[in-house]
């Protein structure tokens, strides 16, 4: 059974708390970030985690919020995830912040570095890459594309990737299309999939449980994604 160890992150005095879980052997690895949804910790992360370590990468399922408010059910994820929308400076230095302490860990090699977010986990990966930091690839699942700061031009330094939906109401085409004009303008290595019958939420299997319209789970774009993510984490690590 995969083990998992708690896995702390210091952000200008505020605590938070993550989760890693490692293959074999001594390292250093290629590690993967795996970024939560409005929903915290609790959901989907730790089977994404599951997956990447089977495939023999380190993976870190970074905390946004604080192991207090993720222990306080739904109701205080969202009123955190509300904060980041009011504070969109605060989500990319926490987002940096995460990046550089898994960066430091002597079994990460930390020129072997990824990303992949769902929904919220989705707008912070893409906060990432806009930062200019030393990733080598930022994967997003029907996240939120809108930005504070947009890329500027150079300084996204990975391969950018954005799986969303075409009736995702959370991130519309006219925010596909901003963004893919913002990737260009910023000569960004980029790959923009949109799945027309796909809505918010469809990589997860449990999306139906929240009986909320624009929000459903769909099978291909969830397998075909997933497919593509892999692809490209064996390309960039291997250069």
């Amino acid at each position: 059974m995969l083990e998992f160890e708690p896995f702390g992150c210091d952000h200008d005095g505020f605590g938070l708390e993550g989760l890693v879980a490692k293959p074999q052997g001594e390292g250093p690895f290629p590690t993967v970030i795996v970024m939560h949804s409005a929903l915290g910790l609790r959901h989907q992360v730790r089977g994404t985690v599951e997956l990447l370590v089977q495939r023999g990468y380190l993976a870190v399922a970074t905390d946004m919020y604080g192991p207090d408010i993720q222990a306080r059910g739904q109701e205080a994820t969202g009123e955190a995830y509300a904060a980041f929308h009011e504070n969109p400076g605060l989500l990319r230095e926490r987002v940096v912040a995460w990046f550089d302490t898994i960066a430091a860990r002597p079994d990460v090699d930390a020129s072997r570095i990824a990303a992949i977010g769902y929904c919220f986990g989705g707008m912070c990966v893409l906060e990432l890459a806009r930062s200019g930091a030393d990733v080598k690839a930022a994967v997003s699942y029907h996240g939120i594309l809108t930005t504070h700061a947009p890329a500027r031009k150079g300084e996204v330094k990975c391969e950018v990737a954005a799986y969303c939906g075409a009736l995702d109401p959370y991130a519309p085409i006219e925010t596909i299309d901003a963004l893919r004009q913002e990737l260009t303008d910023a000569d960004a290595r980029y790959n923009i999939s949109v799945f027309g019958e796909a809505a918010h939420s469809f990589t997860d299997p449990d999306a139906g449980a929240m009986d909320m319209p624009g929000i459903a789970y769909h099978a291909i774009a969830d397998r075909v994604s997933w497919a593509g993510t892999l692809a490209l984490l064996e390309q960039v690590f291997a250069s």
